[in-house]
């Protein structure tokens, strides 16, 4: 059943594009090792409409990004398929591009959702969104979840 919810960008355009009747909410992220700070971001944007759409970096994105040596820990299709079994989200689905801002473009959410990190002003796809008649939301983080926080614990628990 969870696989259903994982969709291709042609998928995900045919289903979700405008027009649309629902209220759409998007985020998007690499989403490495799924924490509690994620469950309850995704909670929170996910009470933001009627559907929330989750956009996942490929590993090849990440690595691109230039996050910490060896990442993503997690395959792509493992973290879409971790997304798509929470009740929070309804469709998941893979970019490869740096940023989404072309799949934002395409999608116009209703709602555009970003973590505690970001400011409105620098969130990816804003203009699109605030054109089209949506909104920017920020998210603020879970204090003391972080990926890195994690893996930093994990290196110190190895020394």
């Amino acid at each position: 059943m969870t696989p259903s919810k994982i969709l291709s960008r042609e998928q995900l355009l045919e289903r979700f594009a405008p027009p649309r009747e629902e209220r759409l909410v998007f985020t998007n992220g690499c989403f490495d090792l799924l924490h509690p700070g994620h469950v309850h971001y995704l909670a929170q944007a996910r009470g933001l409409g009627d559907t929330l759409v989750v956009a996942v970096n490929t590993d090849a994105s990440v690595r691109r990004l230039q996050k910490q040596g060896g990442r993503p820990l997690v395959a792509e299709a493992d973290r879409a398929l971790v997304l798509a079994a929470l009740e929070s989200v309804d469709a998941v689905c893979l970019f490869d591009e740096d940023t989404p801002r072309d799949l934002i473009a395409e999608l116009l959410p209703d709602v555009l959702v970003k973590g505690g990190d970001y400011e409105p002003s620098g969130v990816v796809g804003r203009e699109e969104v605030e054109h089209a008649g949506g909104e920017v939301v920020i998210i603020p983080f879970v204090p003391g979840y972080s990926t890195t926080q994690i893996l930093e614990r994990i290196r110190k628990a190895d020394s």
